[in-house]
């Protein structure tokens, strides 16, 4: 039987408080969604937000996709309007995915009060609109909205609604679980009931939101009702509470009822893939979040230490590298080793034996960490700090003698609202066999750090002048502290061929980033050949 798993971090997910997504983002973010083995990825409305018009635009030239293929997301034409003459409709043929994702009101309350319309219009719309794209060579897939509170105020019009889907050519028709309000019982009986009406021919899906803590549970629900397709996002992300936790709806799929769902073994870089995202997103990871948590298989002593010495299952319900992730011994130094091999591995370092090796990384990541630093988004420094201890030293592209920066503030003509910033930045290091100093300015003083040391290698190594800052995020670790919080800043910058992430943490944002930048420029030159001269 046909299983889907479909993502929509980069659409409902984005909807979430706070998180502000851009397409440089969501770029980052696909193909991570396409490691991890998702069948679907929901890129987002074209044609309603510009940037997911772009997004679309760019991924059409940008994104080599393996594993899961896009899905724009859309509504079914508006009343009274046809089909091929909706601006809105012709969007979603324009952005070019090969799937469409339509919403359609399957709540007669919302078709009367909302859209304003009549039951007939709205059945109509639907059958229209699926029938152009799947005309135009789409494949369809429906989101009944509201379709479990719809079902149970009217029960025959909210199948009416999904049988126009499939009547029109609709793949799938997932039932959306809008306001979050369900209950595993519930959605048991909604979904048991349609599919006893429609028979075992079409496929019904699931898309919930957490509202009552039951997200994950509801998703299962559905399944085991009949369901063959889940919608979910990464870490939870969406407005309100959330969406269900896609990660955690596969892993007990997969891990419980022995289902395989993600391709290319996917699972087990979940950890990996979850926390990356939260890096790119700039949401900090929730550390008791089931399976990819860093709490999710921590132990503390006692009962559990003793158990554990003897078989680690007697406290843990899976085994932690089914989704990439370690047991933890509170009070023990063997955490991490394994992600440490992993992550070598993948960078093509073979560290299989080396238990010295292993244990000198593992050390000094977790000391790392506990100052703050985090590898996850940040493969580039973590691989320089995996050289070090290989080595006994990093490449000697340079050596910093000091920097500072300035910022001068003049008034304006208007007062201090008016105020004009000037930031300056001077870099000393020892490059070539030469002492360079380097002066420059910019918007702020990152930026104008940026451009001081930029000035400062780009003689010796003109290759520099072909990395550019792609992204840069900084975060607060200890805002309890106040000013006296600690800063980590995520720079991402590509030469136009590849892309790399590094990681720099400090009293403030300055030093951090310009340890940031520094392991950027540093790996770039590394991974580009060049010789330290």
């Amino acid at each position: 039987m046909t299983f889907d798993v479909y993502d929509t971090t980069l659409r409902d997910g984005a909807q979430q408080e706070g998180m502000n997504l851009t397409v440089a983002d969501k770029l980052a973010i696909a193909p991570l969604l396409d490691e991890l083995g998702v069948g679907f990825i929901e890129g987002g409305w074209p044609g309603a937000i510009p940037k997911d018009t772009e997004f679309f635009r760019r991924a059409r030239e940008e994104l080599t996709l393996k594993n899961a293929v896009l899905a724009a997301f859309g509504a079914t034409r508006r009343p009274g309007v046809a089909a091929s003459a909706d601006p809105q409709v012709r969007a979603l043929l324009d952005s070019q995915a090969p799937v469409v994702t339509l919403v359609a009101k399957s709540d007669v309350r919302h078709v009367e009060r909302a859209l304003r319309t009549t039951r007939e219009e709205n059945l109509a719309m639907i059958r229209d609109t699926v029938d152009l794209l799947v005309t135009e060579g789409r494949r369809v897939v429906v989101d009944a909205e509201h379709f479990y509170d719809g079902y149970r105020f009217d029960a025959a019009y909210a199948t009416a609604c999904a049988e126009a889907a499939f009547g029109a050519g609709a793949e799938v028709v997932v039932l959306c679980d809008t306001n979050g309000g369900m209950l595993p019982d519930r959605v048991t009986d909604v979904v048991g009931a349609l599919r006893a009406t429609l028979g075992e021919g079409p496929r019904l899906g699931m898309h919930a939101h957490n509202d009552t803590g039951c997200a994950v549970a509801n998703t299962l629900a559905a399944v085991a009702a009949g369901a063959s397709h889940v919608q979910g996002t990464v870490n939870g992300y969406g407005e309100r509470t959330g969406n269900a936790d896609l990660v955690a709806v596969v892993a007990n799929l997969e891990l419980k009822a022995g289902r395989e769902l993600l391709a290319d073994g996917g699972l087990r870089e979940a950890t990996r893939i979850a926390h990356a995202i939260a890096e790119i997103t700039n949401i900090a990871p929730f550390q008791r979040q089931p399976y990819v948590g860093a709490s999710a298989f921590a132990h503390k002593g006692g009962l559990h230490a003793s158990a554990i010495k003897v078989d680690p299952d007697l406290y843990q319900h899976v085994d932690p590298l089914t989704v990439g992730n370690d047991m933890r011994m509170l009070v023990s130094d063997m955490a991490g080793r394994a992600s440490v091999e992993l992550k070598g591995r993948e960078l093509g370092f073979d560290l299989s034996g080396q238990a010295d090796l292993l244990a000198r990384v593992t050390a000094r990541v977790k000391e790392a960490e506990a100052a703050g630093y985090t590898y996850d988004a940040a493969d580039a420094s973590f691989e320089l700090l995996l050289r070090e201890e290989l080595t006994g030293r990093r490449p000697a592209y340079l050596t910093v003698e000091s920097w500072r920066t300035i910022v001068e503030t003049a008034p304006g003509t208007a007062g201090a609202r008016d105020a004009v910033a000037l930031a300056e930045a001077t870099v000393k290091v020892r490059a070539g066999g030469e002492r360079i100093v380097a002066t420059g300015e910019g918007n702020g003083p990152v930026n104008a750090l940026d451009q001081a040391l930029r000035l400062a290698l780009t003689r010796i190594y003109p290759e520099i002048g072909r990395f550019e800052l792609a992204d840069f995020k900084a975060r607060i670790l200890d805002s309890e502290h106040g000013t006296d919080s600690i800063t980590r800043v995520l720079v991402v910058t590509t030469d136009g061929e590849r892309t790399w992430s590094t990681v720099g943490v400090g009293p403030n944002v300055i030093e951090a980033a310009w340890e940031a930048m520094l392991d950027a420029h540093v790996w770039g030159l590394l991974h580009t050949g060049v010789e330290p001269r």
